[in-house]
Order: C-alpha cells, then structure tokens, then sequence
C-alpha cells in the first residue's frame, strides 16, 4: 500500500506538444506527461474529463505535429517505458489474433512443428491444351 501512495505522489512531469489546428495555427498545449500518448499514427491528448469522469481525449495526426517535448526523471526510464507499452501491445495483439492459421488453441506441443506442403512446379503435368 505504501508502493501505491509513493505512486500517486511521483511528479510524473509534464509534456508540451506542438501541432497544427485548422482553425487555430500553431497551437502549444501543455499538460501531464500521462495525459498525452502516440498510437496508431496518432498523438493522443487528454483535453477535459465529461460529467461521468471518462477522458475526453484529442487524436492529432502525426503529419501535423511540430514536435512533442517531454520533460522526464531519467531518458533511460521513458526508453523503458516505451518498450514496455510496445511489447504489451503485441503480447495484446497476440491473444487476439490468430495465428499459424487455426482458430482452435490446443495444449501441449500440438502445432509446433512445421507444416510441409508438396509444391509442384508443373514440369511433370500435361499439357491442359492437349
């Protein structure tokens, strides 16, 4: 329990993004480092908060954004940080997708080995004309 409130305590710094706004120009907005986020080529901001509490975020587009400065503890703790959300983003993807071209998961080692396939290079096939 200590853990968690020395948690919610850290400064977890703040973060500057600079876009563009159609309406707007050059727009600089400045806010906690954990309320902005890039996905899907996309940076994500969180703006406000509705009446029930969800986020109310802000999806920029990659191509209009001048930069996205961060200011952080230690560079080698963001690097983590962002390795981390990217192989939980696969392991996700991984669960959700099929593969080796079944749907059925099986226990064991059943499907570990590799499929051979007889290809045929049609040398040894008639002629379909004749």
């Amino acid at each position: 329990m200590v853990d968690e409130d020395l948690e919610l305590e850290r400064d977890l710094g703040e973060a500057t993004i600079v876009y563009e706004e159609p309406d707007e120009g050059t727009v600089r907005k400045t806010v906690p480092n954990e309320h902005v986020a890039y996905f899907q080529d996309h940076w994500i901001v969180k703006t406000d908060e509705d009446e029930q509490g969800h986020d109310i975020v802000r999806r920029i587009p990659s191509k209009r954004v001048h930069y996205v400065e961060r200011s952080v503890e230690q560079f080698e703790e963001e690097v983590a940080t962002l390795v981390d959300q990217v192989q939980s983003l696969a392991s996700e993807l991984r669960t959700k997708l099929p593969v080796g071209g079944s749907d059925e998961r099986t226990d064991g080692d059943a499907g570990t080995d590799p499929l051979e396939i007889d290809i045929d290079d049609g040398h040894d096939r008639p002629d379909e004309s004749e």
